[in-house]
């Protein structure tokens, strides 16, 4: 298997950065996704698509805007629209266990593995660092963990989901990933960031 290159550029090399004389306010990475894949039902589909994509991921998922559901970093998913889910996961196989799950008659799955990338952020500060690119409410109470939401920053569309209490998993187009990952540094200066 050929490993992808990353689309982040020299400047996203690990230490850490900014003010953390008290400490790393968050952690950024670059989470191994070799699978990042939108799947779309039919009108009338919606709910066999579900189920669909739990056979190919052993993912339980809803319908509900923004639902979404986590499996220990090996499969994530979350709804980014009408019948449509974002989905991700650590084994490229995943494209094709969606495809077999998934029949012509229920929906479409399109890999979008080469033109997104995932970037992480994680740590006690990460609602204050995320809070200052977008306007969303990042509490736990507004957006709990497996929910996604999809916004925008400046020109960066990107698509969230809360991996853990304290975690987030950030897709963006990957000829912008470079430059996100720039602003991403930015907002993470005054509470000192480290990059794994």
């Amino acid at each position: 298997m050929v490993e992808r290159a990353t689309p982040l550029g020299a400047d996203f090399r690990p230490g850490s950065y900014g003010d953390f004389a008290d400490g790393v306010g968050v952690t950024l990475s670059e989470p191994s996704t070799g699978t990042i894949v939108e799947a779309t039902a039919w009108p009338g589909h919606e709910k066999a698509l579900t189920a669909a994509l739990g056979r190919g991921t052993g993912l339980s998922l809803a319908l509900a805007p923004g639902a979404g559901a986590y499996r220990d970093a090996k499969a994530a998913a979350f709804n980014i629209g009408p019948g449509r889910f974002l989905v991700s996961g650590k084994d490229e196989g995943l494209v094709d266990d969606l495809a077999r799950a998934v029949s012509l008659e229920t929906g479409t799955i399109t890999d979008l593995s080469h033109g997104r990338t995932a970037l992480r952020i994680e740590g006690m500060a990460t609602e204050w660092v995320l809070a200052k690119l977008f306007a969303l409410d990042f509490s736990l109470d507004a957006f709990p963990v497996s929910a996604g939401r999809a916004t925008a920053h400046h020109d960066f569309f990107v698509q969230i989901q809360r991996t853990g209490d304290h975690r987030f998993d950030l897709y963006v187009f990957r000829s912008f990933a470079r430059a996100f990952a720039m602003a991403l540094r930015h907002a993470a200066q005054d509470v000192g960031y480290a990059i794994k």
